[in-house]
């Protein structure tokens, strides 16, 4: 009996010594998050996702983002790291840049810019060949590309939501993404790329997990959308407050992850999953939070199935908000809108929503 006794202690012991003292990748920094308000107005639940229609892209997953390209094709990012076209309902590999191919844009040319996790920004051709624009900043590598936009002018403004947790590195973006915001570092980054110089500007520094970006019509202003605050921001180009940056939408109720322009002046934002209450809770404890991190996987904080997408304009008034309590096609990531119908990216799964605007 005693002995039995002395086994369990030795070993609640070392789970405790494990639990205070093994080492894990992350420093938690303290910050307090905002209350979360829930699905209230003007983001209450609905059903207005439900007519979506998943198009099948034949065994590639992953559609993260996605463009209109030359001819009015839709080309869409992918896990595999392929670059896929879908004309008519038909899905083909169009273009193979490898890594993780995350945001997606189409160029004046008719040429595609591609923020690539693992690779940096890079270029594909008409005929689908690919060379890299730009890899590392003053010799440091760029370690998680996410999104990007495009000024009328060419200038190519990006993501990089973690300069410490790599996507590849990480063994993935998701994976990257839960250490990035465990951490709450201010690791993330927003760059303006010159093509035609080369020059690169770092337009904005210290970001949690910057994701989205999309620039206005008239390049007056760029929104970033900050994951790790539950916000987006409003960084002015040109004009009186050029250089200044605004909070445009903030205290949002799940994580805000790409940012798409879309029809008459509105921006469309995919809230990739719901607020997690332990990590608000949780959020000025970087003790606690450095503990979380070492429970096992299953454990600790992730992502929940849900499908959220909101539309707004550049004054941050709230303009559509769409669900599906379902959740069919959960993790949405942002929306590619056309003349006639809404394409609802998604980080996981193997199709690509499709919702007709008649059914809005």
């Amino acid at each position: 009996m005693k002995k039995s006794f002395a086994t369990a202690a030795l070993i609640l012991a070392a789970i405790l010594i494990y639990l205070l003292a093994w080492p894990v990748p992350v420093e938690p920094v303290a910050w307090s998050a905002p209350a979360d308000r829930g699905l209230v107005d003007p983001f209450e639940s609905n059903d207005r996702l439900a007519a979506a229609v998943g198009i099948d892209l034949n065994g590639y997953q992953g559609p993260e983002d996605a463009a209109i390209g030359p001819g009015g094709r839709i080309y869409a990012t992918t896990h595999g790291g392929h670059i896929i076209e879908i004309r008519n309902g038909q899905v083909r590999e169009f273009s193979y840049p490898g890594g993780r191919p995350l945001g997606i844009e189409s160029n004046v040319d008719g040429s595609l810019i591609v923020a690539n996790a693992y690779l940096g920004l890079q270029r594909i051709e008409r005929d689908g060949s690919v060379s890299t624009l730009l890899s590392d900043i003053d010799g440091e590598p760029l370690v998680y590309a996410n999104n990007a936009a495009i000024g009328s002018d060419g200038t190519i403004y990006f993501s990089e939501s973690s300069s410490k947790f790599g996507a590849q590195s990480s063994s993935g973006t998701y994976d990257a993404s839960l250490l990035d915001i465990m951490e709450h570092g201010g690791h993330g980054r927003v760059f303006a790329f010159r093509p035609s110089t080369g020059d690169v500007e770092v337009l904005l520094q210290n970001l949690n997990f910057a994701n989205g970006v999309a620039v206005s019509a008239d390049g007056s202003f760029l929104l970033v959308s900050e994951t790790g605050h539950y916000r987006v921001l409003k960084y002015w180009l040109a004009g009186d407050r050029q250089g200044r940056t605004d909070v445009l939408l903030d205290n949002l109720p799940g994580f805000p992850d790409n940012l798409n322009s879309g029809a008459q002046g509105r921006f469309w934002l995919g809230l990739a999953a719901p607020r997690n209450r332990l990590l608000d809770q949780i959020s000025d404890r970087p003790f606690v939070r450095k503990i979380v991190q070492r429970l096992p996987s299953f454990m600790r904080p992730k992502a929940v199935p849900s499908s959220h997408v909101i539309a707004f304009n550049g004054d941050g008034e709230i303009l559509m908000n769409l669900h599906d309590d379902e959740a069919r096609f959960p993790t949405l990531t942002g929306v590619l809108e056309t003349g006639d119908a809404l394409y609802l990216t998604t980080l996981f799964g193997n199709k690509l929503p499709r919702l007709d605007k008649r059914d809005l």
